[in-house]
């Protein structure tokens, strides 16, 4: 888990994205108190990046080094006190085949969930989020981290027992009020 914990931090440091925060500290602290927010991913790092790296190459705008810009993309994950809705892209191997399934990712809809927020030394927290009522083809059973820093930015870690874990780096905006 601690060489895990290094990994992430290292794709953190290693990964410098030209945002600007999204958030104040003051309102990065009010969406994490009311657990309402959205994680919007900028950038994704699967794990196997050097396949990853050897088929981009060959694409045109070769994009290298593993990671996968989403700007643009509306990939989210959304949190509230009731629900977590993910829409989120998949690079990587997967163990199991999907049969019947062809729209890949990690997309779904959770309910039933255990949300458990831990305030870092340096300030920021790691956030662990465990749907249980998420059943795809392959009963995968997601385990989401996230680590958010003070100004909204963070790096979210989905591991799953039928996939290669996958870390994605973006930002924490409010939710958007609905028009009705």
């Amino acid at each position: 888990m601690k060489t895990l914990k290094n990994i992430f931090l290292a794709v953190l440091l290693l990964s410098v994205t030209q945002l600007k925060a999204q958030t104040d500290k003051a309102t990065t602290q009010k969406i994490i108190d009311a657990q309402n927010y959205v994680f919007v991913a900028t950038m994704a790092f699967p794990m196997n990046s050097a396949d990853i790296s050897k088929i981009l190459n060959r694409m045109p705008g070769a994009n290298s080094g593993g990671a996968i810009n989403l700007n643009g993309s509306n990939y989210d994950l959304n949190v509230t006190k009731d629900s977590v809705v993910a829409f989120l892209p998949y690079y990587g191997r997967a163990f199991t085949a999907r049969i019947g399934n062809n729209e890949g990712g990690i997309k779904f809809k959770s309910k039933d969930f255990t949300y458990k927020k831990e305030v870092r030394k340096k300030g920021g927290w790691i956030i662990s989020i465990k749907p249980k009522d998420v059943k795809d083809d392959f009963n995968a059973n997601y385990n989401l981290m996230l680590n958010v820093t003070t100004t909204g930015y963070a790096t979210l870690t989905v591991n799953s027992n039928n996939q290669q874990p996958i870390t994605f780096n973006g930002y924490l905006a409010e939710q958007k009020v609905k028009k009705q």
